[in-house]
C-alpha cells in the first residue's frame, strides 16, 4: 500500500479515500470554508505542504446554517429583577403546604418584615448592579460562583447524565466504530460553532418557519442590534448561547475554597481515558481541519492495544473528592513536575473514556454514565464522551458552566450526524499508523499522592456502593393522551410525584423542578415549586380521604393542579419566579459583608431549599436515560421523559428499600390518575 509521510512523522493512506488523491489531501492554505477544487488547484500551484486534515472540507461541520451562530446574541432580552413584593408573594404561596399553621404566620412574618425593610434595600442595590452589567444577568455571575463554591464532591452530588439511543445499524455499534463516528460528530459540531455557521436556539411556536429558508435569509440580514425582534414578530424565540463556549477546551479546576473555570480554545488534541491511564492526539491541524476518520480510529485502536492493565494509581479517583482535599493534591502533582501533563488533560478539547466493560442492563448503564468505577472518569472536564466495550455510549458534564439545554442540543446533532452521516462504516479499513503520534501521559507520584489516591477509591467506593439507580415506565397514557384530557402532560408527571412523596413520606415534602431561562441573555435555571397548595389538596383526597370523593370531584383537583402547574412554568420560564431572586438578594448581602437577614434564618427557608424530591425534564429524539443523583441523603433524583404514548423516569436515591418503595407509590400515583381520567372510582 502506498503511504506519504507528511510532518511530524504522520503516515497517511491516499487510496483509502473514495475520492482518490483529491478528496485525500487538504492544503495548508486552504481554508476551512474551501471545498475538494480549491485543495486541487492549490496542489496544482506546486506547493506540496500537507496538513493533517485528510478528507473532504465540506464534511467538517455538522451543517452551514444560513443564521450565523450568535447572530441574535446582541439583541437577547435582559432577564428581568423580578420585584420583592412579587418574590415575597410567590414565596409564601409555596410555603403554604410544607408547613403547620403556626410556623408559616412566623415566616410569613419574617418575609412581610424582610420585603418592607433591608429586602428593599438590597433590592435597590441589585437593580442598580444589574444596571451597570446589561452586557450578562444578575443571575448568571451568583449561580456561577454558587456552584464553583461548593465543596462537596461533583461526582454524583452535580454532574449529570445522559445516555445516547444505540445507533439503529447494529453494526455500528462495536466500541471504536461508535466512537470514531461520534468523536468526528463532536470535531464537526465544534468547528460549526467556531465557525458561526452552527445553526442558532431557536424555539418556533408555528414550526412551518423553522421550514422556511426565506424566512431565516430574512432574519440573517437583519443587523444583529435587533434581530431578536425579527424572529419575536413570527413568533420564534431565539435563545442565550453563551454557554457554549466553555463546552469544549474547558475544565473546573480545584481551588481552595473556590474552584475556576479554566478553558484554552488554541488547544487541538483528544484526551482519553482506558483503564486509568491518559492519552492524547492531535485531532486538529493548525487550521482547524479534523483528522481523517481512519486515523482517528487507528489512534483509537493503538490505546485499545495497550496491554496495561488498570493503573496502580489512577488519578482520576482525585476528582471524586471533597473540592479542598483534591485542591490540595493538585498542588502536590504540580510540585512533583506534573505540570505538562496536567495541562494537557485540563486544555483537551474534551474526554472520551474507553470503558473495558460491557453494559449488563439498564440500570448498570446509569451506574456507569453516572459515575463508573471512578478510574477511568476524570469528573473535572466541561463532559467526558463514554463509549462502553458493548457500544452503549453517553456524557457525563460537569454543571458549573452550563445547563442541560446546551448539551441536550450537542447531543441531538452529536447523535443524528453520527447515524446518518457515519465517517466510517463496517467496511472502512483501518489505516497503518506509526503508534507515536498517540502520547501517553506520565506521572510523578510521590507517597503522599499515592495515599491520597488510595484514600479517594475507598471514599468513592463508598459512595457508589451506597447509590441506587432504578429506571420507571407507565404505559398506560403519555403525552397525546394527557393534551387529548386537556391537561398538561409536566404537570401530570409532576402531581403524579407529589402522590407517591405524600404516599411514601405521609405528608408533601419540599420538591424542585429545573426551568430554563434561556430565553434571556446568560440565563440559567429558575425554579418551579410542584408542591402547590393544590398538589396538598389531591393528595389528601386520594390517599387520606379515599373514599370521601367523588370522581368529578377528583377530576376537578387534577384539573386544578394541572392549570395551576402551566401557570408556574410560564412564570418560571419567564425569569418570574423566586428562586433565584431570592438567591441573589442574599448572595449581594453577604458578598458586601452585610448581616444576614433574620429572613434568611428562618429554618422554613432552609426547608424549602432541602429538596427532597429533585426533578428535571429530559425529553429528546436522540436521548434514551438521563438522570442525576439526589441532593439530600433521603431524597429522590428524578430524570424524566414524557413520550407520545408513555411516561419514563429514571430515579435514583441512597436506601434501596426507599426507592423500591417509592417507585411502587408513583406506579400506584400514576393509576389513580388514569382511573379518574377514564371516569373509573378509586379501587
Amino acid at each position: 500500500m502506498l503511504c506519504l509521510k507528511g510532518p511530524g512523522g504522520r503516515f497517511w493512506r491516499p487510496r483509502q479515500h473514495p475520492r482518490g488523491w483529491w478528496g485525500f489531501l487538504s492544503l495548508a492554505r486552504v481554508g476551512p470554508g474551501a471545498g475538494a477544487g480549491a485543495a486541487r488547484d492549490y496542489w496544482r500551484s506546486g506547493d506540496q505542504e500537507l496538513v493533517s486534515s485528510t478528507w473532504d472540507l465540506d464534511h467538517h461541520y455538522v451543517h452551514r446554517s444560513v443564521i450565523p451562530t450568535l447572530h441574535f446574541q446582541q439583541s437577547l432580552p435582559r432577564l428581568p429583577v423580578p420585584d420583592v413584593e412579587d418574590s415575597i408573594k410567590r414565596y409564601l404561596a409555596a410555603q403554604k403546604p410544607l408547613l403547620k399553621d403556626n410556623e408559616y404566620r412566623t415566616t410569613e412574618k419574617l418575609a412581610k418584615d424582610f420585603k418592607n425593610g433591608v429586602g428593599k434595600k438590597l433590592q435597590r442595590h441589585l437593580v442598580e448592579l444589574d444596571r451597570k452589567n446589561s452586557h450578562t444577568s444578575y443571575i448568571s455571575g451568583p449561580w456561577l460562583d454558587m456552584y464553583l463554591s461548593a465543596r462537596d464532591p461533583i461526582v454524583i452530588n452535580s454532574n449529570p447524565f445522559l445516555i445516547l439511543k444505540r445507533d439503529p445499524q447494529e453494526s455500528y455499534n462495536r466500541q471504536i466504530m461508535r466512537a470514531t463516528n461520534l468523536v468526528v460528530s463532536a470535531m464537526k459540531f465544534l468547528n460549526s460553532l467556531r465557525n458561526n455557521i452552527l445553526e442558532p436556539d431557536i424555539y418556533f411556536v408555528n414550526p412551518k418557519w423553522n421550514k422556511s429558508k426565506k424566512f431565516k435569509r430574512f432574519l440573517s440580514f437583519l443587523p444583529t442590534s435587533v434581530s431578536w425582534y425579527g424572529a419575536y414578530f413570527a413568533e420564534a424565540y431565539p435563545l442565550d448561547m453563551s454557554q457554549y463556549v466553555h463546552l469544549f477546551n474547558s475544565s473546573r479546576i480545584p481551588k481552595q475554597g473556590k474552584d475556576q473555570l479554566f478553558s484554552d480554545p488554541g488547544a487541538r488534541h483528544l484526551l482519553v481515558m482506558r483503564n486509568g491511564h491518559f492519552y492524547v492526539f492531535n485531532i486538529l491541524d493548525p487550521i482547524g481541519n479534523i483528522l481523517h476518520p481512519h486515523e482517528i480510529r487507528a489512534h483509537l485502536i493503538n490505546i485499545l492495544q495497550d496491554k496495561e492493565t488498570i493503573a496502580e494509581y489512577p488519578l482520576g479517583y482525585l476528582t471524586t473528592e471533597n473540592r479542598n482535599t483534591w485542591a490540595a493534591v493538585r498542588e502536590q502533582l504540580l510540585k512533583a513536575g506534573n505540570e505538562e501533563s496536567i495541562y494537557k488533560i485540563d486544555s483537551a478539547i474534551f474526554c472520551l473514556c474507553l470503558d473495558s466493560f460491557r453494559i449488563q442492563e439498564s440500570s448498570h448503564l446509569s451506574h456507569s454514565m453516572l459515575h463508573g468505577y471512578g478510574y477511568n472518569r476524570w469528573f473535572d472536564k466541561s463532559f467526558s464522551l463514554i463509549v462502553a466495550a458493548n457500544g452503549d455510549a453517553g456524557i457525563n458534564f460537569e454543571h458549573s458552566w452550563g445547563d442541560g439545554i446546551a448539551v441536550v442540543r450537542f447531543l441531538n446533532e452529536l447523535y443524528q450526524n453520527s447515524t446518518k452521516h457515519p465517517a466510517i462504516e463496517p467496511r472502512s479499513t483501518a489505516a497503518v499508523l506509526s503508534p507515536t503520534n498517540v502520547e501517553k501521559l506520565a506521572f510523578h507520584l510521590n507517597d503522599s499522592i499515592q495515599t491520597a489516591v488510595t484514600i479517594a477509591r475507598k471514599n468513592f467506593d463508598k459512595k457508589r456502593h451506597d447509590l441506587k439507580v432504578k429506571p420507571f415506565e407507565f404505559r398506560k397514557f403519555g403525552k397525546k393522551y394527557v393534551i387529548q384530557e386537556r391537561m398538561s402532560p409536566d404537570a401530570i408527571f409532576q402531581l403524579a410525584c407529589q402522590l407517591a412523596a405524600y404516599r411514601h413520606f405521609g405528608k408533601i415534602v419540599p420538591t424542585y423542578e429545573s426551568c430554563s431561562t434561556a430565553g434571556f441573555k446568560h440565563g440559567r435555571t429558575e425554579a418551579i415549586r410542584s408542591a402547590t397548595i393544590y398538589a396538598k389538596q389531591c393528595a389528601e383526597a386520594f390517599i387520606r380521604d379515599r373514599n370521601k370523593h367523588s370522581v368529578q370531584e377528583l377530576r376537578k383537583l387534577i384539573d386544578n393542579c394541572s392549570k395551576y402547574h402551566k401557570f408556574l412554568q410560564v412564570e418560571a420560564s419567564l425569569g418570574a419566579g423566586f428562586d433565584r431572586h431570592l438567591f441573589a438578594l442574599r448572595y449581594l448581602a453577604e458578598s458586601r459583608g452585610d448581616p444576614l437577614p433574620e429572613f434568611y434564618q428562618d429554618p422554613a427557608y432552609d426547608y424549602i431549599n432541602y429538596n427532597i424530591i429533585s426533578t428535571s425534564t429530559l425529553n429528546s429524539p436522540s436521548i434514551l436515560l438521563g438522570g442525576f443523583g439526589p441532593v439530600v441523603p433521603e431524597g429522590f433524583g428524578i430524570g424524566y421523559h414524557i413520550c407520545d404514548y408513555w411516561v419514563g423516569c429514571n430515579v435514583t436515591a441512597y436506601a434501596e428499600t426507599d426507592l423500591d418503595e417509592f417507585l411502587l407509590c408513583l406506579e400506584g400515583s400514576f393509576n389513580d390518575i388514569f382511573d379518574i381520567c377514564e371516569g373509573r372510582p378509586l379501587k
